[in-house]
């Protein structure tokens, strides 16, 4: 029978929603969110409503609907404010593209306020990689605003684009994020989406050196003009052309160094795994065809990989070796084998793009565009508020899948009893991971910071 009062199934969002509170979520969207001149109030009490959905979103809600999960038994005794799923689905279809930018300075702040009081982005302020992205969310409803055939025949998507904020000892937070109509092309907006990336990252603490890394999308003259006026650096992959090979060409012989990889990866032309290669570098200008003043010199790090004829008679050994070429344009400041590898691990923002496809992102659940860009850029919120708390939870959940920070620290259940005028938790015995949630929950509820 489902007749108990006193329980609640996720009692992980008690030190989420303090923790929120903490960093002051609530106050900057009373500060900066303005919903005003509608009929229906949709505007009012705005800091609650963004509360109610962002923590729907850490407990794993996909859908408006499924923010009713924080209406379940002794829910309302913890928490005050809790709106429902239809007053939280007019709120977002009363956002506009200015509301969204509002909301975006909210994320912004918000971001810069958790690295400064969690250990969210340790070694910030040496070393840190912006990391730009787009991917493709599929749509089912014909009604949507924005939603296109592009890239995926037959398949009507919309088509965000994310940058994420890392370093060599924390996993990645984000950044920025912006939603766009399906048919967008892939670097449609890239440059000053670029530079909102990395204003955010400064805002956040990185005031060393920081490298924007992107795929051969991103590889034009805006994204590297961004990079140059906000003092970062950049890693760009390049597609092949007979500029490029050209300069590979020049290369001698001697100059390729080899390397081995102690973990293969998947080689993007061919499928297979790959474990050993050659790297060189030479000096190469890009954008040629453009004015002098933007045309950028920089270095080409070539990574060239063995082509497998698998067609091969046996028994007939090759008369010449074949490779494939994968050029990087980049300025980094690190040795060639460093920078290489470094790029490489641009492939870490897939999995914050699996970690949304897998949680908020599995649907972008409005017919209103403007309203699917608020839901993306909450989704981001709740994304930095988790992986905040996963490291105050200790070393293992600060790299931890958003996934297992709700499976772990959020879908807690709890019975609630009252003595002395205060309410007390029981948790279950013996819960795997009581140490981890106990002290996310010390952090969390520590007096703030003066």
């Amino acid at each position: 029978m489902f007749d108990e009062p006193n329980l609640i199934a996720d009692a992980g969002l008690v030190p989420l929603v303090r923790l929120a509170e903490h960093v002051g979520l609530p106050a900057l969207v009373e500060d900066r969110l303005r919903i005003e001149g509608t009929d229906n109030s949709a505007g009012a009490n705005p800091a609650a409503k963004v509360m109610t959905l962002v923590a729907a979103m850490c407990a794993g809600a996909d859908s408006i609907d499924d923010t009713d999960r924080l209406r379940h038994g002794a829910m309302g005794r913890l928490f005050g404010g809790v709106r429902a799923p239809s007053t939280l689905g007019t709120f977002l279809r009363a956002f506009t593209h200015g509301h969204n930018r509002q909301l975006h300075s909210v994320h912004r702040d918000f971001l810069a306020r958790l690295a400064r009081t969690t250990p969210l982005l340790p070694g910030v302020d040496r070393v840190a990689f912006v990391d730009v992205d787009p991917t493709h969310r599929r749509v089912y409803g014909r009604s949507k605003q924005g939603a296109e055939v592009g890239r995926f025949k037959g398949v009507r998507t919309l088509h965000p684009i994310l940058a994420t904020l890392s370093t060599p000892l924390a996993r990645p937070v984000i950044a920025a994020v912006r939603l766009r109509r399906g048919k967008a092309a892939d670097a449609r907006g890239a440059g000053p989406f670029t530079g909102e990336a990395l204003a955010a990252a400064r805002q956040a603490g990185a005031t060393g050196a920081v490298v924007v890394r992107a795929d051969s999308q991103f590889y034009n003259a805006d994204v590297v003009a961004a990079c140059r006026r906000a003092g970062a650096r950049f890693s760009v992959t390049v597609r092949m052309n007979p500029h490029v090979a050209a300069a590979i060409s020049t290369i001698p012989e001697n100059a390729w160094t080899a390397i081995r990889y102690p973990d293969a990866f998947v080689d993007p032309d061919t499928g297979e795994l790959v474990s050993d290669a050659e790297v060189a570098e030479a000096e190469y200008t890009a954008f040629t065809g453009r004015k002098k003043a933007e045309q950028v010199t920089a270095r080409l790090i070539v990574r060239r990989v063995r082509r497998l004829n698998a067609e091969v008679v046996a028994g007939q050994g090759e008369l010449f070796t074949a490779w494939r070429y994968h050029p990087i344009f980049t300025d980094s400041p690190f040795e060639m084998l460093q920078a290489e590898l470094h790029h490489r691990q641009h492939a870490t923002i897939e999995q914050v793009i699996a970690d949304g496809k897998g949680s908020a992102l599995a649907h972008l659940p409005s017919g209103e565009f403007q309203a699917n860009a608020a839901w993306l850029t909450l989704w981001a919120i709740a994304h930095n508020l988790l992986r905040a708390a996963g490291a105050l939870a200790g070393t293992f959940h600060a790299k931890a899948t958003t996934a297992t920070l709700r499976a772990h620290l959020v879908h807690v259940p709890a019975r609630i009893a009252r003595t002395a005028r205060k309410l007390l938790l029981h948790l279950p015995g013996r819960w795997p991971w009581q140490h981890a949630f106990a002290d996310l929950f010390t952090a969390a509820h520590a007096p703030p910071a003066r």
